[in-house]
Order: structure tokens, then C-alpha cells, then sequence
């Protein structure tokens, strides 16, 4: 597969992006918004930017998300509810400038749905530089790859605990961005501790090859965030984030609590001046 991205629209692909502050020294962050959870949403995304992120996940809700805990379960159900649809986050996403690349993360059923090509120019068009979809196997994600190549997204692949070494090895060759290095089988979800497993995959994934190798899953403050970076590139927060909007914090608190990851990140592993 190894199909390469074109350059984004700003001419700056995500890896190319995650690439200069891993180079510098430092580690990046990529917090995860649930498209529709909130009227205001997408000032979420533009919030969290501003408190640090690196890149913006953005969750396009799906009724049977199964690699997802129950955390994200809820913001989908709750997004879902209130008439959200893949379109629909897309349109919201378009119009604003956001500074960093924006990943979008669903179920290829979704993306199958709505059509390769459409998918790829309408994800363009909103700021979309990648892609998680972590339904679509490695071996047939090869026309959905190609297709979002063309407008310069490319499809982020999942790396386990129990994946094997030649597996790894194919994953690490086939993704583009980076490596998603999910830290303990089972779902998503906020973790006390994240699990010695993830240090031992990064460490994995960053010896069979050059992709940057971001943890997710269990990320739920800034000392997982801090504890999960030490092999790895960096993190994606997800479910700690999410559960703050449910519980009904205001954009500003949600963005103050990736701030305070964004600035753990960097006292323990300063960008190079």
C-alpha cells in the first residue's frame, strides 16, 4: 500500500507537521472532540488549539463504535441524538482556518457510505489532513488510502500489544502520520496508570522504522500524558476531554485542562530553542 499524501492545503502534511516539534525534542499532543457534542464544538477545536495542541482529533459519531469505552460511546450517543451526521460535521468544520491539521476518526462503514472520493474532498475542505479508522484492516485499506492521498490525507494505522513483529513492521511501512500505539487491549477509556505495554510498543514501533509513534487510550492528565511520553512521540486525549464536556464543563475548562497537559509535556520534555 504505502501510498503517500499530496501536500495539504497549507502545503504541510501531519507528519510533516508532528515532525518538527519530535525533531526539536519535544512531544506532541492531540486532543479528540466529538463532532456534534456541543452547539459550541467547533470552538472546542479551536480552544484546544490555542491551549497547545499539535493536531485535533475529531470523533464523527458512529451508532456501534466498537473500539471505542463508554466514555466516547456516550459523547457519540449524545452527538447522535442531537442530529449530527458525517456532512454535517464536516460543513461545521469548513470555513475556519485552524493552524494545525485536523484527524479525522471514525468506522470505514461511514466513510464507505459516503464515498471514497466525496469523503476524501469534503475531509479536505474542512481541514482533514488524516484519517483513524480503526475497523479498516491494513490489507483492504488500500482504495480508501489512495483515494484520500489525492487530497492530501493520510490513513493513520493501529499498532497493538500483541501485534507481531512482522506485522509491526508492515504497519509501520503502510501508515502515514504515525503510528497509533494503542497501550492496553481492550477499549478507550481514562486510566490511573498508563500500562508498562505502551512503552514497550513504542519502543517497538520506533525500532522498525521513522514513523512518530503516538500513544492513545488511558491518557486522563498530565502525568499519563508525561508517564506515556517517555518512549513514545507523544499522546492523543481523548476520553478525559470528553467527560469533561459531559459533565458540562465550558469550552474554556476543557481547553484549560489540555493546556495543563500541553505545559507537563513541555517541562518534562522542553522543545530545543
Amino acid at each position: 500500500m504505502n501510498t503517500t499524501a499530496a501536500p495539504s492545503r497549507n502545503g504541510v502534511s501531519l507528519e510533516a507537521h508532528l515532525a518538527e516539534r519530535i525533531a526539536a525534542g519535544g512531544k506532541v499532543l492531540l486532543p479528540y472532540v466529538t463532532a456534534g457534542i456541543t452547539d459550541d464544538w467547533v470552538d472546542l477545536v479551536e480552544a484546544v488549539i490555542d491551549a497547545g495542541a499539535d493536531a485535533v482529533e475529531i470523533g464523527i459519531p458512529f451508532s456501534d463504535p466498537a473500539m471505542d469505552g463508554t466514555t466516547i460511546q456516550e459523547a457519540s450517543v449524545v452527538a447522535l441524538d442531537r442530529g449530527i451526521t458525517p456532512a454535517d460535521a464536516l460543513d461545521q468544520l469548513r470555513g475556519r482556518e485552524y493552524g494545525v491539521p485536523l484527524i479525522a476518526m471514525t468506522y470505514y462503514n461511514l466513510v464507505y457510505r459516503y464515498g471514497h472520493e466525496r469523503f476524501a474532498a469534503d475531509a479536505a475542505a474542512a481541514g482533514v489532513r488524516a484519517t483513524i479508522l480503526p475497523d479498516l484492516p491494513m490489507e483492504q485499506a488500500g482504495d480508501w488510502a489512495e483515494a484520500g492521498a489525492k487530497h492530501g490525507i493520510e490513513n493513520i494505522l493501529l499498532a497493538a500489544p500483541v501485534t507481531s513483529d512482522d506485522r509491526l513492521a508492515q504497519v509501520v511501512e503502510n501508515t502515514a502520520g504515525f503510528v497509533y500505539v494503542v497501550s492496553t487491549m481492550g477499549t478507550t477509556g481514562e486510566r490511573g496508570e498508563v500500562d508498562d505495554a505502551a512503552s514497550v510498543l513504542a519502543r517497538r514501533v520506533k525500532a522498525a522504522g521513522d514513523r512518530p509513534a503516538v500513544v492513545g487510550f488511558g491518557i486522563s492528565g498530565p502525568a499519563t500524558a508525561v508517564a506515556a511520553s517517555r518512549e513514545s512521540d507523544g499522546v492523543i486525549v481523548a476520553s478525559a476531554l470528553m467527560r469533561k464536556v459531559l459533565n458540562g464543563e465550558s469550552v474554556d475548562q476543557a481547553a484549560s485542562f489540555v493546556a495543563e497537559m500541553r505545559s507537563a509535556l513541555d517541562k518534562e520534555y522542553p522543545v530545543e530553542k
